[in-house]
């Protein structure tokens, strides 16, 4: 949407629906007060859980920009405002009840990435990355090459600023002033963000702009399998999430698919439509391609990233093809973090707790199998958490060709179950309970050149606040721990 259609805020009554622990609301929060409005922050932990988070927002509060109501919702707060801005997070928001009262009370509902996309600049390239695996590694790596192309004068008609936000962490909010119609902006797109960008948009927002929902100009869907189904409820409103990336997409833009799943989400829009061929049919300049981070699924993202890239900028994805040459990948995504010395050789740690899907975590593990000299019997695999309702058995399976698995969390004891009465009798499969026990009884098994792999294929919510907290507790671990392990 142009700037200037969005309803301005000045002097509105806004409630703010989750900080969260690790500070998710703190962004729109203060974009909001610098907008004029009157902030009510309200959550379900009290102000002691939460104290991290407040800490960055203390001048708002003492202000009196920001009223606190911790440690739980009010009804009356949702129905007498002007405006929800709900936290993403909030699993089923059809069915929650504080969310339901505002609809009924005639209360719009949004979220920060709706108040961003109504704010958008209309000429500006906006690029959305969805997907059930590989939208953080392939968003990213988009953005890299974007801005690499500019760097390098590889585009005839390249944009003049590249922006990067949405689910990977960063509002854009605050960067609306810079961001012009000659802009490219990146957005990593959740499937709970996509609702509220689609059916929430319709159900709840009460917002003349958002009726008819909003895609990206150039919308890009990785792969698609179940996942988030604690939040969704049910595979089938997953997938009509994800697919809203297309869904109001008009003439002249275009939607690229990676898969035949994702391809089937594809919307009667009049956009240009593409589909990659399969990982076996490559193009051929992909030969030309040179990766840091290992993986065949890495070099898929690459050709998504790359191919969206090229349709932004308005060139061939060949001409790019070598943008990512200095891409180190992202924290957590299969990002090596230490190289142990065992006797004459080394054993290499990789933190992956980004994968939070039995297919990245698969994935992963195809990695090192396509790695020459490693395999897949030289992978110790910590896999493990908070339980999503997704079927791990295609994980725990990977215990009879790998060199252990050491489960961790509330998912631990039915993975070594399903892990099999062999894998078990011959010490492949671990309920380790602790990541920390976990990386003790790993690093003690593993011989020189083996790789030690943190791919819990479960979210963290179960011991950490989140993947990047596990990530860090991993990476400290595998350094700490004394030779010999547990």
């Amino acid at each position: 949407m142009p700037s200037g259609e969005a309803t301005s805020l000045a002097g509105k009554r806004v409630v703010v629906m989750g900080l969260g622990r690790f500070g998710g609301g703190v962004g729109v929060t203060r974009w909001l007060c610098e907008q004029g409005a009157d902030v009510l922050l309200t959550d379900l932990d009290d102000e002691a859980r939460l104290a991290a988070s407040l800490e960055s927002i203390r001048d708002l509060v003492r202000s009196g920009a920001v009223t606190l109501r911790l440690g739980g919702h009010n009804v009356g707060d949702f129905t007498t405002h002007d405006l929800v801005v709900a936290n993403p997070a909030v699993p089923k928001p059809w069915d929650n009840r504080f969310l339901r009262a505002a609809t009924a009370a005639g209360v719009p509902i949004t979220t920060e990435i709706g108040l961003l996309v109504e704010r958008l600049p209309a000429g500006a390239r906006t690029i959305g990355v969805t997907g059930s695996a590989g939208k953080s590694t392939t968003s990213a790596m988009l953005a890299h090459a974007l801005r690499a192309a500019i760097a390098r004068g590889l585009a005839p008609n390249p944009p003049r600023n590249v922006h990067f936000g949405g689910n990977i962490g960063g509002s854009l909010l605050g960067a609306l002033g810079t961001i012009s119609e000659h802009d490219a902006i990146v957005l990593e797109l959740s499937s709970a963000m996509l609702h509220w960008l689609g059916d929430g948009a319709r159900e709840h927002a009460r917002n003349e702009h958002f009726r008819g929902g909003w895609s990206p100009r150039i919308a890009l869907m990785t792969n698609l399998a179940p996942n988030h189904l604690d939040w969704h409820g049910a595979f089938e409103h997953y997938a009509r999430s994800k697919g809203a990336i297309f869904a109001h997409q008009r003439d002249g833009d275009i939607a690229i698919a990676g898969s035949p799943e994702a391809a089937a989400l594809f919307a009667d829009t009049g956009a240009q439509r593409i589909e990659l061929p399969p990982d076996e049919d490559d193009p051929a300049w992909m030969r030309d391609l040179r990766l840091r981070i290992p993986g065949a699924h890495n070099r898929r993202n690459a050709l998504m990233a790359l191919t969206g890239a090229a349709c932004a900028l308005g060139c061939e994805p060949h001409a790019l093809v070598r943008t990512l040459d200095d891409f180190e990948g992202l924290p957590h995504r299969l990002r090596l973090v230490a190289e142990r010395r065992v006797g004459a050789g080394v054993v290499r740690c990789y933190d992956d707790s980004k994968s939070t899907t039995p297919e990245s975590t698969l994935l992963a593990l195809r990695a090192f199998e396509e790695e020459p000299g490693v395999g897949a019997d030289r992978v110790h695999l910590i896999a493990g958490g908070y339980d999503k309702g997704v079927d791990l058995a295609p994980v725990a399976r990977c215990a009879e060709r790998i060199a252990g698995l050491y489960a961790i969390g509330a998912t631990g004891p039915a993975l070594v179950a399903a892990a099999g009465e062999r894998a078990r009798r011959e010490g492949r499969a671990h309920d380790c309970a602790t990541l920390e026990r976990a990386v003790a009884i790993a690093i003690g098994r593993a011989q020189p050149g083996d790789v030690v792999l943190l791919s819990p294929a479960c979210a963290s919510w179960d011991q950490f606040t989140n993947f990047e907290e596990r990530g860090d507790a991993f990476a400290r671990l595998v350094r700490e721990t004394p030779p010999g392990g547990a």
